[in-house]
C-alpha cells in the first residue's frame, strides 16, 4: 500500500517537473485536495465503535451549519483565518469564494452563521498560499502551489478590506517569477515578510504602498517546503528542506537558520539533531529518489510558553520507520531530539496548534499523502493521543488548517467540513493578557485606545508545514452586556507591536460596533484563546 501511494505520488511528480520545463522547478506538489462531499463519517464510526460528532465521549463537534461552498466537487473550506472583529474567513479551497462565520449572540461559533465575502479578482484563485492578518486589519494572501487548480506555482498576490468588503491585487517583488506555497511571518514589529518558494529570495511588505524591500541574505537553501516560526525577541526559525534548485542534493541534513530582522540577515541555527524533512533515502527499498526525488515536505513548528518550539517531522515511509520530532529551545538556543511518533506516521506537511493549555495539538498519517490521521498532544514531556476528529478516516495530514478562536476553541478547516476541538484545561494566569489602560465609558460607533501587556500572546497560535499560516497572535476586545449576555467584538486594529512572548507594553486601537448593546458590560482582551481579567465598563447610548 504504500509503494502503491509513493508510486501515485511520484506520477504527480513527474507531471509537476514536466508543467516546469525550462524553469526552477520545485520539484514537488501537494496533490489536490479530495474531489467529492464529505464523507458519511457516522457510519463509519458506528462501524469502528468510535465517537461520532459531538458525542460526549470526545472533544470534537461538527459546526450546526457548515459554509455552503459553491461547489465541493473541486473546492471545499480551508485556509481558516481570524480577523480582528471576532469573525472567521474561510475559502472555498483552491476556488475563488470566501465565507465569513460570525458568532452566534452569545459568541458561539459552534452555532455561528455563514455569509458569503467578496470573490477574489478574475484570475487569481490559489491553493497553499501565504496568508497573514496585518496589524491595521487587513488580510493578505500570497502565491499558491496551485492557481485555479492548476499547479503554476503562481506569483500573484491580494489584500482583503473587511471594512470595504473588498480585494485588491498586489505585484509581486520586482523579479520573482513564482512566490508558489510560500511561507510567511508578520514580524515583531508588524511587518509581513514573504518568502519565494523557489529561491533563496525573501522580500519586507509595506502596507500603505503594497510594495516591496529585499531582505534575508545568506540563507543556505531555497525557502521551498520550509516553515517559518517567530521567536521572542523577534527572530525567525526555520528548518532546512535542502530542497536542490541551486545546491547540490544532500540524501540527509539537520540544518536550521535564524533570521534576524535587524540585521536582515540568515544564520545557522545549529543542526536539529533528527532529521525532519523527507529526503526518502531513509526508505531503504522503498525509496523513489532515483527516478523522482524525495517529496522534501517538513512539519509544522509551534513555540510553546516555556520558550521552546516543538517541531515535526515529515521522513517516515511506512512500517519501521517514524517520524522523528525536534525541540529548539529559544533560551538556550539549541536544539534536543524530541519523541519518535508511532511506527510508519509523520507529518509531510501540515498543522499544529497551541491549545490555551499549553499543549501543541497536530495530526500524523502514513507517509507523504496517505490516510488515516492520528491525533496527538505534546505537553512538553510527554507524546499523548488525543481524540480523532471527525473526518479522521478519510484525513492526510496536509488536509487540515488550525485556527485558535477566542472561546479557546480550536477551529479545524479539512477541505470537507467546519469542526471544533475544545481542549481540556485553560490556560496558567501568567499567560493571559494584562489590560492597564482603557476607557471605562464608550459609545456605540466610536473608536478608543488600550494598553496592556501580553497583548501578542506567548506564541503565533497555529503554524503548518510551510504555507497556510493562520496565526492569531494579536489583540481582540470583547464586551459582554451584563443583563442580556450577548457578546459584542468590537474591530482592532493599528497594534503597536506583534512581538511574540514579550512584558512590553502594547496599545491597539479598539473600534465599538454600532451594534453594540448599552448599559453595563465586561470587557476583555483576548488572545490565542485566552482572555484578560474582565474590567467593568458602562456602555453610553
Amino acid at each position: 500500500m504504500i509503494v502503491a501511494l509513493r508510486w501515485f505520488v511520484a506520477s504527480s511528480l513527474l507531471v509537476s517537473s514536466v508543467a516546469w520545463a525550462g524553469s526552477p522547478s520545485p520539484l514537488q506538489s501537494k496533490p489536490l485536495p479530495p474531489k467529492k462531499a464529505s464523507p458519511d463519517y457516522a457510519s463509519y464510526a458506528a462501524s469502528q465503535g468510535l465517537a461520532a460528532p459531538g458525542a460526549s465521549k470526545g472533544a470534537w463537534t461538527t459546526l450546526g451549519a457548515q459554509p455552503p461552498v459553491l461547489d465541493y466537487t473541486d473546492c471545499g473550506p480551508g485556509t481558516p483565518t481570524l480577523l480582528t472583529d471576532g469573525t472567521v474567513l474561510v475559502s472555498d479551497h483552491g476556488c475563488s469564494d470566501w465565507w465569513k462565520l460570525t458568532p452566534d449572540a452569545f459568541g458561539s461559533y459552534a452555532n455561528g452563521t455563514w455569509s458569503q465575502i467578496a470573490s477574489l479578482p478574475a484570475g487569481y484563485a490559489p491553493l497553499y498560499h501565504a496568508t497573514a492578518v496585518l496589524p491595521d486589519g487587513r488580510v493578505l494572501i500570497e502565491g499558491g502551489e496551485y492557481n485555479q487548480l492548476t499547479p503554476t506555482w503562481t506569483n500573484q498576490g491580494a489584500i482583503y478590506d473587511p471594512r470595504a468588503n473588498s480585494w485588491t491585487l498586489v505585484n509581486p517583488p520586482t523579479g520573482w517569477t513564482t512566490i508558489g506555497d510560500a511561507p510567511g511571518v508578520v514580524l515583531a514589529n508588524g511587518t509581513f515578510m514573504l518568502g519565494n518558494c523557489c529561491t533563496t529570495d525573501q522580500a519586507l511588505f509595506n502596507a500603505k504602498s503594497l510594495s516591496w524591500t529585499p531582505t534575508g541574505t545568506g540563507k543556505y537553501d531555497t525557502n521551498n517546503e520550509e516553515g517559518w516560526t517567530l521567536l521572542p525577541g523577534g527572530k525567525v526559525l526555520t528548518v532546512d528542506a535542502y530542497v536542490p534548485v541551486n545546491i547540490p542534493y544532500l540524501p540527509y541534513g539537520t540544518g536550521s537558520e535564524i533570521y534576524n530582522p535587524q540585521s536582515g540577515t540568515w544564520t545557522s541555527a545549529g543542526s536539529t539533531v533528527a532529521q525532519l524533512w523527507d529526503s526518502w533515502a531513509l526508505c531503504g527499498q522503498l525509496s523513489l529518489e532515483p527516478n523522482f526525488g524525495p517529496s522534501f515536505e517538513v512539519g509544522p513548528g509551534v513555540l510553546r510558553p516555556d520558550g521552546t518550539v516543538f517541531y515535526i517531522g515529515a521522513n517516515s515511509c511506512g512500517p519501521g520507520y517514524s517520524g522523528a520530532t525536534a525541540i529548539y529551545d529559544a533560551n538556550r538556543r539549541s536544539w534536543r531530539a524530541g519523541p519518535s511518533l508511532p511506527d510508519g506516521l509523520d507529518e509531510a506537511d501540515g498543522p499544529a496548534v497551541l491549545e490555551p493549555n499549553g499543549k501543541v495539538l497536530f495530526l500524523a498519517s502514513p507517509g507523504f499523502g496517505g490516510t488515516p490521521s492520528t491525533y496527538f498532544e505534546w505537553d512538553g514531556e510527554r507524546l499523548l493521543p488525543a481524540p480523532a476528529s471527525p473526518n479522521a478516516a478519510f484525513e492526510s495530514s496536509f488536509y487540515g488548517n488550525f485556527l485558535v478562536l477566542p472561546t479557546g476553541q480550536i477551529l479545524m478547516a479539512d477541505f470537507l467540513s467546519v469542526t471544533l476541538y475544545t481542549p481540556g484545561g485553560g490556560p496558567r494566569e501568567e499567560w493571559a493578557p494584562k489590560v492597564v489602560s482603557v476607557p471605562t465609558k464608550v459609545k456605540p460607533g466610536s473608536a478608543y485606545v488600550i494598553s496592556g501587556y501580553r497583548f501578542n500572546g506567548l506564541s503565533q497560535g497555529a503554524a503548518y508545514g510551510d504555507d497556510q499560516q493562520s496565526a492569531t497572535n494579536f489583540p481582540l476586545v470583547r464586551i459582554t452586556n451584563k443583563a442580556t449576555g450577548h457578546v459584542f467584538y468590537s474591530r482592532t486594529h493599528d497594534h503597536s507591536s506583534m512581538a511574540v512572548a514579550s512584558e512590553a507594553i502594547v496599545t491597539t486601537h479598539f473600534d465599538v460596533p454600532a451594534s453594540q448593546e448599552a448599559g453595563p458590560s465586561r470587557l476583555e482582551v483576548v488572545v490565542n484563546g485566552i482572555a484578560s481579567t474582565p474590567i467593568d465598563i458602562f456602555v453610553d447610548d
